[in-house]
């Protein structure tokens, strides 16, 4: 096999970001395997979405270098990196609320002909084709998520579980080559986090995405991800399998053994 296999799709080094005098993320280093769901786990504040604002170009790295398939792309900003293949998620979601749930996915492809005005004059034919095979594309990520009955609901009224499966619906209609998920299970009940945990597999070992995950339910962390990173003040405290990580007495420590109680759907049992 060729080094470019075993070569990262994300190589994370040395980046830190402060805030004043927080460091919010304080020198880390770490690598996302291609074709893999790699996780990222720790307790609050421990800097695990800065992280991700940093990786994706919504903020700039006080130090480090990021690269992205071979490319350096730290300092670049948001739409820099989406352009180059690298999507994610956030923590609350960003649908908009006054269009339909099918209008928000056909929004997400870019470059679309009928966004340029002379083609809705001239080239009619080629903008009705696009939109069609944008709205076939759509229906098929929503059906996939389960959300095909709400394609005609404003996006503002779906519940905070559906909106968390309008988010994946939408990541996968940018068709990128990584994924940052931001607690994709977050308002999620137990069985929709079943099928999110199914559908994010499947856009692994069926579409060859690479995805990499920040998770604080650890059903969902422990069925889809593997390795596991866990960060806490703003470092990399450890990395292994799901087995490895959960039995770490360093792990069990930060989430156990801090003075702030940890809540039981935050941690997870060894051998569950």
């Amino acid at each position: 096999m060729s080094d470019e296999t075993h070569s990262p799709m994300l190589s994370v080094r040395d980046v830190s970001k402060h805030f004043g005098g927080i460091k919010a993320v304080d020198g880390i280093s770490l690598d996302v395997a291609p074709n893999r769901v790699t996780g990222l786990i720790g307790p609050n504040g421990a800097g695990k979405t800065t992280l991700f604002n940093v990786i994706s170009g919504f903020y700039k790295p006080d130090a480090g270098e990021i690269t992205f398939k071979g490319e350096r792309i730290d300092g670049l900003p948001l739409h820099a990196t989406f352009q180059k293949g690298l999507c994610r998620t956030f923590q609350i979601s960003r649908e908009l609320k006054l269009m339909t749930v099918l209008e928000n996915l056909m929004l997400v492809p870019p470059h679309q002909p009928g966004e340029r005005l002379l083609n809705t004059w001239f080239r009619q034919h080629v903008v009705r084709s696009r939109e069609a095979e944008i709205r076939e594309k759509a229906l098929d990520s929503l059906e996939r998520v389960g959300l095909l009955h709400l394609e005609d609901e404003y996006a503002g009224n779906l519940s905070g579980g559906q909106k968390r499966l309008l988010e994946l619906a939408r990541a996968m209609m940018a068709d990128p080559d990584l994924i940052l998920f931001d607690e994709p299970g977050a308002g999620v009940n137990p069985a929709e986090r079943g099928e999110l945990a199914n559908e994010i597999l499947r856009l692994v070992s069926e579409r060859g995405k690479t995805v990499f995950l920040i998770g604080h339910e650890m059903d969902l962390v422990m069925k889809v991800c593997d390795p596991i990173i866990v960060m806490n003040r703003g470092r990399k405290l450890t990395e292994g399998t799901p087995d490895e990580v959960s039995s770490d007495p360093r792990v069990l420590e930060v989430y156990l053994g801090s003075e702030q109680p940890v809540s039981g759907e935050l941690w997870w049992e060894p051998g569950t």
